[in-house]
């Protein structure tokens, strides 16, 4: 059984489960575990572990459109290192800065991996589903997609501080504020563009039609075939969201980050440039 299944699973037996994160009252909260050998290929700094780690679960909160108002981790090894430890933590501080919210703690444990597990808390009064798209709305996306994938391909090539840059991320939890009210349905693009428009389109009953021209692709993936990685590589963190084509501007002019439409919903399918978007992207 891989970790789709698995959801599935668990989704089946939790009535609530299904988005980016849980619903309690106003409070989200979205927990995540990240391993060395699966999630922080070597050269990875424990710096930029923490800010990854943390990182992620902040993206939960922002698919959620919720302001993010804390976050906490377990760290785990086989030994504490005073140098490793504390550039960790100075990580997860620092991410939760720059989306303005704060690390406040977490556990400390013995393991025979490097393994983190983390968890944001958030608050807002109408979080965004993924179960609200209509169609008639565009589609669209944060930033750009890709950016994981340069800098895997930065690790594989050597290049470990390019690398280390490119795997740190910030969170888009200004963008899920100003789409909040706007936004028919949310999620983050952990998975990949492909992978996430078929979450979107089982969770609201509805197809999109995609323009591959469209999809904004990361200035550092290179390579013939980078639109198509970027749009299945996953692990970008990036917001894909539908809304009406008449609430774009407004959003826009709201965050601090491009907001690119790449397509449409529709009634059934998920296609690009006419064929089927198949459901390729990133599986732990």
């Amino acid at each position: 059984m891989d970790e789709r299944a698995a959801l599935g699973l668990v989704g089946g037996l939790v009535e609530r489960a299904g988005d980016d994160a849980a619903v309690l009252g106003e409070t989200v909260v979205s927990i995540d575990m990240l391993h060395e050998t699966t999630d922080f290929p070597p050269g990875t700094t424990r710096y930029t572990a923490g800010w990854r780690a943390v990182g992620a679960s902040l993206s939960d909160v922002a698919a959620m459109g919720a302001d993010a108002t804390g976050a906490l981790g377990v760290y785990a090894a086989p030994t504490f290192e005073d140098d490793a430890l504390r550039d960790f933590v100075r990580g997860a501080l620092d991410v939760c800065e720059a989306v303005g919210t704060e690390y406040v703690g977490g556990d400390l444990d013995d393991h025979d991996e490097f393994t983190v597990a983390t968890a944001a808390l958030g608050e807002t009064p109408s979080p965004v589903r993924r179960s609200g798209a209509t169609p008639g709305e565009v589609v669209a996306v944060t930033g750009a997609l890709g950016r994981s994938a340069a800098a895997m391909d930065a690790f594989d090539a050597g290049d470990v501080p390019r690398a280390n840059e490119l795997f740190r991320f910030t969170p888009r939890v200004t963008a899920g504020r100003a789409l909040r009210g706007r936004a028919g349905a949310m999620m983050d693009s952990s998975d990949g563009l492909a992978r996430s428009l078929h979450q979107l389109a089982e969770a609201s009953d509805v197809g999109f039609a995609i323009s591959g021209d469209s999809v904004p692709v990361h200035d550092a993936l290179a390579g013939p075939d980078r639109r198509e990685r970027a749009v299945t590589f996953g692990e970008d963190f990036e917001l894909v969201c539908t809304l009406p084509a008449d609430a774009v501007t407004d959003a826009r002019a709201a965050m601090d980050v491009p907001l690119t439409v790449v397509g449409d919903v529709t009634e059934g399918g998920v296609r690009m440039d006419g064929e089927a978007l198949l459901d390729v992207g990133y599986t732990h």
